[in-house]
């Protein structure tokens, strides 16, 4: 069967980030048929062969476990040895599988609800690309008979597929930045650590607390918790500033299910917006050339702060793609991240600006991270002897807000956003105008790079796309105050609901 047509029957396909659906539709059959048609086509590039490991790890959904096995199972059958890195963030399978240049997956669905599910491919040296999913598409594999039953389970238990497993890619991942950060460098730090149910919950106790904050443990569940860091829950937002108003903390800090998204906490309990994080951390590392998605905060541009912006379409494979255009371009100290708060380190840090990282080394990890966005800001703080909120305080005030409509089908969104982006630039200002004119004002322009990014001549910004990982439609508003983004947010899905029940 053709992996692109299994892709079609599932609705289990590729979205910004690896192959994702409804876990009941991520079969036994399907899981094993993926990763026989990645493993086939790292044949085909000469990137794997039989005999060589694959690395495989997972988040901690209720079905994670399963996938796992199917996947380990397929590994098995294309004659190759599985490894089974346990239940760690993404950051760390895939460090550990770029390290060791082996392939990698990563069982998750990130943030999103855990009646869904995922697979993350890595190659031995990065994560797949938009060719490479083509690549993999195209990938023809044979079903083996008596290995499934009719539903596309397994007929038999398959528990011994994956082997012993081993401990050392989660404590590489640790090493890596307790290697990097000076020890005690955050000494006096008072920091609860919201762990639900990530992945990133015992790299971020061990690294905080080895580095001298003074961590405390919050809000543990066995239940998953879809922590969005891009769309951030009410109840999270409650919760963040109930444990501030005790007074007990200087940050809260917290991570999506994989952990390769980080949220960060002021000492008002705020959750500071991914891209404005990400702008901190970039900052404080001295990074001089960014790569990040058209939906980010522009105040990347407008604080100065940065040699060369390039702005890509949203997903990290297109940040990547970013990043190593920067690189081509002759430029150094090359990074990138997302408004969902994941930074990636594109080349290595040896450089850095300020007396505590002066001369260390942090190699590149050219996929999504959260630890690092989590140390460097708390480390900012503590050198400049301010909190954290005034670090947010210091940059240019713009700020943005976001949310989604959740069960919005796809094809819809693609349907309804079209009739606004015609090409026909003064026909589809007007249709904007009337959509949202009302609220926002006259249109100035418009950008369709990913989705419908709209300028209006106020300097206000409204951002429409739907989900790569979801049926949902996502609405990005930028403004002058939180208040007015938020604000602005709330109005632009009043009149998307009208979209989906119109």
């Amino acid at each position: 069967m053709h992996i692109g047509d299994l892709m079609a029957e599932s609705g289990v396909g590729f979205g910004t980030s690896g192959a994702r659906g409804l876990a009941d539709r991520m079969t036994d059959w399907v899981c094993y048929a993926y990763t026989l048609g990645f493993l086939s086509y790292l044949e085909q590039i000469s990137e794997w062969s039989p005999g060589s490991e694959v690395g495989i790890g997972g988040d901690l959904r209720p079905s994670t476990p399963r996938i796992m096995t199917a996947c380990a199972r397929a590994v098995r059958d294309k004659g190759g040895q599985p490894i089974d890195l346990g239940f760690i963030p993404s950051p760390a399978v895939a460090a550990y599988g770029f390290g060791r240049s082996i392939p990698t997956l990563m069982v998750t669905g990130s943030h999103i609800p855990d009646d869904r599910n995922g697979i993350k491919f890595n190659l031995p040296n990065g994560e797949i690309l938009k060719h490479d999913e083509e690549g993999i598409r195209a990938q023809t594999i044979a079903r083996p008979e008596g290995l499934f039953d009719a539903a596309g389970f397994f007929v038999a238990d398959q528990s011994d597929a994956l082997p012993e497993r081993r401990p050392e890619a989660l404590k590489l991942y640790i090493e890596r930045y307790l290697d990097f950060f000076p020890r005690d460098c955050l000494k006096g730090l008072r920091v609860g650590v919201y762990e639900h149910s990530s992945v990133a919950r015992e790299p971020y106790v061990a690294v905080l607390s080895r580095l001298g904050a003074k961590v405390t443990r919050l809000g543990c569940s066995e239940v998953f918790v879809p922590v969005d860091t891009e769309a951030v829950r009410p109840e999270d937002q409650a919760l963040a500033r109930e444990w501030a108003a005790s007074g007990r903390f200087d940050a809260l800090v917290s991570a999506d299910g994989d952990g390769d998204r980080p949220l960060i906490a002021d000492e008002h309990g705020q959750w500071l917006r991914g891209d404005v994080a990400g702008v901190l951390c970039a900052r404080r590392l001295g990074i001089k050339a960014l790569a990040t998605p058209v939906s980010s905060n522009t105040v990347v541009e407008r604080c100065g702060a940065f040699e060369r912006v390039l702005r890509t379409r949203i997903g990290s494979p297109f940040v990547i793609e970013g990043m190593q255009r920067l690189m081509d371009a002759g430029l150094e100290s090359v990074a990138g991240y997302e408004a969902n708060g994941g930074f990636l380190l594109a080349t290595d840090l040896c450089r850095t600006e300020g007396p505590q990282l002066e001369g260390r080394f942090l190699p590149n990890l050219p996929t999504r991270d959260a630890l690092v966005v989590v140390v460097t800001i708390l480390l900012d703080a503590v050198e400049r002897g301010q909190p954290v909120s005034a670090l947010a305080a210091d940059l240019p005030p713009r700020f943005t807000h976001s949310d989604r409509i959740k069960d919005f089908p796809t094809e819809l969104s693609r349907v309804r956003l079209a009739a606004l982006n015609t090409g026909k630039r003064e026909a589809d200002k007007a249709a904007i105008e009337a959509e949202f004119g009302d609220a926002f004002g006259p249109v100035a322009t418009l950008d369709d790079t990913d989705g419908l990014r709209i300028t209006f001549e106020s300097g206000e910004i409204l951002h429409l796309r739907p989900s790569g990982n979801a049926p949902e439609l996502r609405a990005y508003a930028e403004a002058d105050s939180p208040e007015r983004a938020e604000a602005m947010t709330r109005m632009a899905l009043e009149t998307l609901a009208t979209w989906r029940n119109g």
